[in-house]
């Protein structure tokens, strides 16, 4: 099954969804800050990531583009994940470079759904 980085600081939202995720057989791997999550991005190679975009120090904004700079992790789907639900958020994320978008609170069926798209486009 598919390796999912979460990178997320809220200690609730990650092992909520570490667990839940799991569940459903991916196999999880996690982070708590943007720095963190790069690190831990070319270590494990996920197959996509999971980023909050409201992180302390480097945030999401910022994550995602060295992310998509980087050559060997650029072509890593990223879906943002952040409580950030207002009008033209959405746009802003993608602009900023991720693949996806969605909205906390995390409805699972809907964030299933949108993992499975990114991974079935990156195969």
């Amino acid at each position: 099954m598919a390796k999912i980085l979460l990178v997320e600081d809220n200690e609730m939202n990650r092992d909520m969804l570490v667990r839940r995720l799991r569940r459903r057989g991916f196999e999880m791997v996690e982070a708590v800050d943007g720095l963190s999550g790069i690190e831990v991005a070319r270590a494990e190679r996920p197959d996509l990531i999971l980023l909050d975009m409201n992180l302390p120090g480097l945030d999401g904004w910022q994550t995602v583009r060295l992310l998509k700079a980087d050559g060997a992790l650029g072509g890593i789907p990223v879906l943002a994940l952040t409580a950030h639900a207002m009008a033209g958020d959405r746009e802003r994320a993608l602009a900023a470079g991720c693949d996806e978008y969605d909205a906390k609170p995390v409805d699972l069926p809907r964030l299933l759904s949108k993992i499975q798209s990114l991974l079935d486009g990156a195969s």
